[in-house]
């Protein structure tokens, strides 16, 4: 049986690029740019660089952008809704450490919100 995938001379085979190729180079290229912002801030602060942090925060930065306040059960709904599969009590402890090293503040509605040195460090990258 013949598999059009595998080259049969030892050529490689190249495929030709779909319509819809640069569409999620696009996306991931946006989204790396995020995270370096993130990476950039985290290490600005001391803190190493962990998928829940860069995850929590661009949560934290996404729901400012759009003019909302997220407590620990709206972070957390929308990771899961981004199928990131983390525990509840994972996400909280990240806030509260995040919250003890100053990038984010918990504010007196119980939402938590970028720190305004945290966001300098952002917007000087900008």
């Amino acid at each position: 049986m013949y598999n059009q995938q595998l080259p049969m001379d030892g050529n490689t085979v190249n495929n030709p690029p779909s319509l819809n190729a640069g569409a999620g180079v696009f996306g991931k290229n946006a989204e790396r740019n995020s995270n370096d912002r993130i990476k950039h801030l985290l290490k600005s602060f001391g803190l190493r660089t962990s998928l829940i942090r860069l995850k929590v925060i661009d949560a934290l930065l996404t729901a400012a952008q759009s003019e909302r306040s997220l407590g620990v059960r709206g972070i957390h709904s929308q990771l899961l809704e981004l199928d990131i599969p983390l525990s509840f009590l994972s996400v909280r402890e990240v806030l509260k450490r995040l919250c003890s090293e100053g990038v984010i503040t918990l504010n007196p509605d119980k939402s938590y919100s970028l720190h305004q040195q945290a966001a300098a460090v952002l917007d000087g990258l900008a």
